[in-house]
């Protein structure tokens, strides 16, 4: 039974949208992210650059396959209908771009019957709202940018569809929790409603208004996590779902308001593009830590951050991926036509590697991000992560890292597992209590991160570190993080620093303290190679080259390696992967020291043990 609350709320909505109608004081139709006659200035990078003409020819391209292609029917995967509203925003979007681009009545044709379908629909399941907001978009931009060819029929369907469906859920309690959340939800969900919103306006001056204030209100909460150097708690995965929705709203609003009210000048905001830019590694991999997959990607949004902090070096590993002879790898993003909006004065040509080669943020999440160069395809790269397990899709992986030299990821992260997998088995999968269902899947607890597991216990999930100190120096960037309150109960002392040496070697310290007891020590790090154990290290071989694991520390260490193979039913696979690291057991009242050094093949003569305590990098 909803409370008196929740029926007032949507009481207020409903009188709302009674209000008459009244000259708008928003733009006329197309009024979001491009208005009438800008088309040409697309055009014109069409005509001029061959990247863009190959961009804008991929849209173009699949457009023509989506006219072949039936509206899809309301049909959930578990208790989401995302993957049908996402695929509706990316239709609708391409088909809507292409009519404008070309005039041809095909594709917006095709996008009304895709709207209508959806209008059809019982409902967008609210219960689940971020399917609500991106169908919402969907509609709300295909409505705005197809306003001229709709038939008014058809307008009303969709308009009503986009108010009863869309819109007034969003003031019903049980629904709405978003606009609290300081995450990519309160990000989509806002954008989604305001989209929806701004498409409406002139017939719902009252409704839209509200929701367009409501967001300016809300979405402050999430940006906050940017602060105060762009680190996007939730990875890289989540940064180019939650952020690209963020410019999309600002983007939108910008455009049909006039300004964003200051938002994009929020702190951390607009650095969070280097973020993003340091989390690339010269594979095209991504560090992905958190429920984040390896695959780097294309993402639209850095064309805005390049734009707006007019800095196309922003756009180096963007432009890594255009360089491509088959540019329909790009065509799943729903977002690659806002590219073409973004993008349209920035001439690739002049982008130039970043001239810094490493990037350090704090916040909730904090980072370090090491390369020893931007051209060189065999460059060392080392991320190295501090932060807490109780962020949003945190894993317990504090002071964890990956590395790569020679054009191999040799130290990696599992990253996430499909949602769906492991709540189809019942599991609860996003509590972050310390006694949560969460952290007995494998993949995200510290059994299966490069880092520290002591006395087989879990990390603690209260526990925080940040940066403590960091070095940007050629010959040692390194980065130093206090890990100690993830381990409170089990360590007194838990210090590790990572860094680069000379850039020939990464090197990982770990300094611990035992309480009055003795303490068993677990290191290990996650890779695809073949590992050959020595008595105090290892040799990793993968595609002909070769990594050596140097280890430092007490006499009874052990090495050992460690299956991935999942010991539940409900854990994924984890094909082709090992865990190699070591076993020590420490006293009771003892401080000791790890050191391990990870030598490409070519520099292992030229690696040395620091032997340097960290209050000394």
């Amino acid at each position: 039974m909803k409370s008196r609350l929740t029926k007032l709320l949507i009481g207020i909505a409903i009188l709302m949208v009674s209000v008459s109608c009244q000259e708008s004081k928003y733009p006329g139709h197309p009024r979001i992210l491009l208005f009438e006659g800008e088309e040409k200035a697309i055009h014109q990078q069409v005509e001029t650059s061959e990247t863009w003409g190959k961009i804008h020819q991929a849209i173009m391209d699949e457009c023509e396959n989506i006219l072949n292609q039936e509206p899809l029917e309301r049909k959930k995967i578990g208790r989401r209908l995302l993957s049908v509203s996402r695929e509706y925003l990316r239709r609708v979007f391409y088909l809507s771009y292409a009519f404008r681009m070309t005039g041809d009545e095909r594709f917006s044709a095709h996008a009304q019957r895709h709207m209508l379908k959806a209008a059809g629909f019982s409902d967008w399941n609210p219960t689940h709202f971020l399917d609500v907001a991106e169908m919402t978009m969907a509609l709300g931009i295909g409505y705005d940018w197809l306003f001229d060819v709709l038939p008014e029929a058809s307008k009303q369907i969709i308009r009503e569809a986009i108010v009863n469906k869309g819109l007034k859920p969003s003031y019903n309690e049980d629904y709405n929790w978003f606009l609290r959340a300081e995450h990519n939800w309160n990000q989509v969900c806002n954008a989604g409603m305001t989209f929806g919103a701004l498409a409406i306006q002139d017939d719902y001056p009252g409704l839209a208004d509200s929701v367009i204030e409501r967001a300016f209100e809300s979405i402050p909460k999430a940006m906050a996590d940017y602060q105060p150097d762009g680190a996007y708690p939730e990875g890289y995965g989540y940064w180019g779902y939650g952020t690209s929705f963020n410019v999309v709203f600002l983007s939108a609003v910008e455009k049909a308001l006039g300004n964003d009210r200051g938002l994009s000048a929020s702190p951390g905001f607009l650095k969070t593009a280097g973020f993003l830019q340091h989390m690339l590694a010269p594979s095209k991999l991504c560090y992905n830590w958190g429920d984040c997959g390896a695959r780097g990607s294309l993402n639209p949004a850095m064309f805005w951050f390049a734009a707006r902090n007019d800095d196309p070096s922003l756009l180096w590993s963007e432009r890594r991926f255009l360089d491509t002879d088959d540019y329909s790898i790009f065509v799943r993003d729903k977002f690659l036509p806002a590219l073409m909006i973004w993008g349209k004065d920035i001439r690739l040509e002049e982008i130039g590697p970043p001239v810094s080669r490493v990037w350090t943020g704090q916040g909730k999440n904090p980072v370090c991000l090491m390369r020893t160069s931007w051209t060189d395809p065999d460059a060392i790269y080392l991320g190295f992560k501090a932060g807490s397990p109780s962020v949003n899709h945190g894993h317990m992986d504090i002071g964890s890292f990956v590395m790569e030299a020679d054009g191999i990821r040799w130290v990696s992260d599992f990253g996430s597992q499909n949602y769906e997998s492991l709540e189809s088995k019942g599991m609860s999968i996003f509590g972050r209590t310390q006694d949560a269902q969460r952290w007995t899947i494998f993949r995200l607890n510290n059994y299966a991160h490069s880092t520290l597991t002591i006395n087989d216990q879990l990390q603690r999930v209260e526990g925080y570190a940040k940066i403590d100190k960091h070095s940007e120096n050629d010959d040692f960037m390194f980065a130093v993080s206090d890990i100690s309150s993830l381990y409170n109960g089990q360590l007194i002392k838990a210090v590790r620093g990572a860094g680069i040496k000379d850039g020939k070697f990464a090197v990982v310290r770990d300094e611990v303290e035992t309480p009055d007891k003795p303490a068993m020590v677990r290191w290990n790090l996650v890779t695809p190679a073949r590992v050959q154990l020595g008595e105090k290290g290892a040799m990793l071989t993968l595609d002909g080259k070769t990594l050596f694991l140097k280890i430092r520390g007490p006499d009874n260490i052990i090495m050992k390696t460690w299956s991935t193979a999942p010991t539940n039913d409900y854990d994924a696979e984890n094909p082709g992967m090992i865990m190699v690291g070591f076993e020590c057991k420490l006293p009771a009242n003892t401080a000791a020291s790890f050191e391990v050094l990870l030598v490409p093949g070519k520099s292992n003569e030229d690696a040395e043990f620091l032997n340097i305590t960290l209050n000394d990098w």
